[in-house]
């Protein structure tokens, strides 16, 4: 599998733990005072988070778009459904 289309998924579930997270787990955690969603949904999250900037750092050095728009693919990270648009942008340049 090519770097490029694991990069793509691993996007995705990064985006898709982070809305989970922030509208199922905290709404949860404040409401219920329970933590228990947030602390499932968090260490997966975390990971994916991880794996998502390693590999925006990887591709950085093999792919030229990723060198134009290193500082934004990065943000998208920490912006609700911002790796869902860069898994859109990606799959528009194919």
């Amino acid at each position: 599998m090519k770097i490029l289309t694991i990069f793509r998924f691993v996007a995705f579930l990064e985006g898709f733990s982070y809305i989970l997270l922030l509208f199922v787990g905290v709404p949860i955690k404040y409401l219920n005072g329970d933590v228990t969603i947030v602390k499932a949904l968090g260490m997966p999250h975390g990971m994916l988070f991880i794996i998502y900037l390693a590999l925006v750092i990887v591709l950085y050095f093999y792919h030229k778009w990723f060198k134009k728009h290193f500082i934004l693919i990065s943000l998208a990270s920490v912006i609700p459904f911002g790796t869902f648009i860069v898994e859109y942008k990606l799959r528009k340049l194919k």
